[in-house]
């Protein structure tokens, strides 16, 4: 395949992370569509797009004209098999559960045509580990967006042992021509290239709160005010997710058995009290008032 060949893209999950992909791939006049197990999910995910498109226009950055080609470009389809039937890219951004993908990797095995590049947003699972539950190992790949996917500009692709050199450029070109710097890993390895060096960024800031050494205020506002980072470590957890920060290391932890991959105590005491950031209303900080 080569990446003139790429026309439709279907995104499984319309989460944050998969309703981010699906509206950033429509904008740049790809045809779109984004599916999700859940009816509810997917209707939130329908009235975000529009609200967030009309927004931008309201401000004057965007054109009316843009966000018309955007709304007709970008389809919100329930069913799986109508979704990806004719893709040329999926993208998957479901539950990072290696059985829940693996699933749904082989039902889109049996779904897409033969072309089709079939690529996981997974930062933590490579792509090695789900390639055999198809017959296209080689068309499989990781593609791993960063939160806010509207936003962020970097996209790693992880061209695994199974991975075509074919399908890791077209991923990269599809990645650039999206608007997005793409960079190209040639050797699997979980939490890639950013999460890795950001983790062990978090897993200091979190002995410096253990010890009590500092604040969390205090540890973020050293971080942004003397590396420059644009958002503290906590209150950057607080955005992507302490859920998601935690479950990511317990499941590094259970592989490894390694120490330093054990979740920070700040970390699983929040997991296991229910506080996971601005989307639950309180994480590290207070959103409820």
């Amino acid at each position: 395949m080569h990446i003139d060949d790429v026309k439709k893209v279907c995104v499984v999950g319309a989460g944050a992370m998969g309703s981010q992909i699906a509206l950033n791939t429509a904008l740049y006049g790809y045809r779109v569509t984004l599916t999700d197990i859940s009816r509810e999910v997917l209707q939130k995910a329908e009235q975000w797009a529009a609200e967030y498109l009309a927004g931008r226009v309201a401000k004057g950055k965007m054109t009316a004209e843009k966000e018309v080609e955007a709304r007709e470009n970008l389809l919100f389809v329930p069913d799986l098999r109508e979704a990806a039937a004719d893709a040329d890219v999926v993208i998957e951004a479901v539950v990072e559960k290696l059985d829940v993908k693996r699933q749904l990797f082989a039902e889109l095995d049996a779904i897409c045509p033969p072309r089709t590049i079939l690529a996981t947003n997974s930062s933590t699972i490579v792509s090695s580990k789900i390639a055999d539950a198809t017959k296209r190992p080689d068309r499989v790949v990781n593609m791993h967006y960063f939160n806010p996917a509207l936003v962020m500009e970097l996209v790693e692709v992880v061209q695994g042992p199974h991975t075509s050199e074919e399908t890791a450029q077209v991923i990269m070109e599809l990645s650039r021509r999206t608007g997005k710097i793409p960079i190209l890993l040639k050797k699997e390895i979980s939490g890639f290239v950013a999460n890795r060096i950001l983790g062990a960024v978090i897993r200091e800031a979190c002995f410096l709160l253990e010890q009590g050494i500092a604040t969390h205020e205090e540890i973020d506002l050293a971080v942004e005010k003397a590396l420059r980072y644009p958002m503290g470590p906590f209150r950057l957890m607080d955005l992507t997710g302490i859920d998601v920060s935690y479950l990511v290391r317990a499941q590094r932890f259970a592989e490894s058995g390694l120490e330093e991959d054990r979740p920070p105590k700040p970390i699983e005491e929040k997991y296991k009290a229910g506080e996971w950031g601005k989307k639950t209303g309180k994480g590290f900080y207070d959103y409820r008032k």
